[in-house]
């Protein structure tokens, strides 16, 4: 199943050229990942509350076309999951034309706070709190 947030391009994303700024793709991107796991039924609060964080270890952004004020992108959201201590998240910012402007890969990690270790496998952590867990992909979920 996939996940899509549907954003405004505000005028405080804009450079002097009123193009969307690099800063404003990673946090449509955020923004939309961050929605995702809410309506995966996952508390942040609560997750850091039993001491795990999720972090971002790399980001990668391909421009492909142009955003400007005015606009109106959808974000979409794919998990991947591996075996290991990390997985990737990828995400299509599509415009309101169905053009795509960019694509986002990030590859991310779930944090032990107490230990300030990655956890070994966050797939399970992540699956355990899910309300709708097939949002974040997981093999099996309907």
């Amino acid at each position: 199943m996939s996940f899509s947030t549907r954003l405004e391009v505000r005028v405080s994303d804009l450079d002097p050229q009123l193009h969307v700024t690099g800063a404003a793709y990673h946090q449509y991107a955020d923004h939309s990942r961050f929605a995702c796991v809410q309506a995966a039924g996952i508390s942040v609060d609560e997750l850091i509350a039993d001491g795990f964080g999720p972090v971002n270890l790399e980001t990668t952004i391909k421009f492909h076309r142009e955003l400007r004020g005015g606009d109106s992108v959808d974000v979409s959201c794919q998990w991947l999951w591996g075996t290991g201590k990390t997985y990737r998240v990828e995400q299509v910012l599509t415009r309101a034309d169905g053009e795509v402007a960019a694509t986002v890969i990030n590859v991310s990690g779930l944090m032990d706070l107490r230990a300030r270790r990655l956890v070994l496998d966050p797939a399970r952590e992540w699956a355990a709190r899910a309300s709708k867990p097939e949002l974040l992909g997981f093999p099996g979920a309907s």
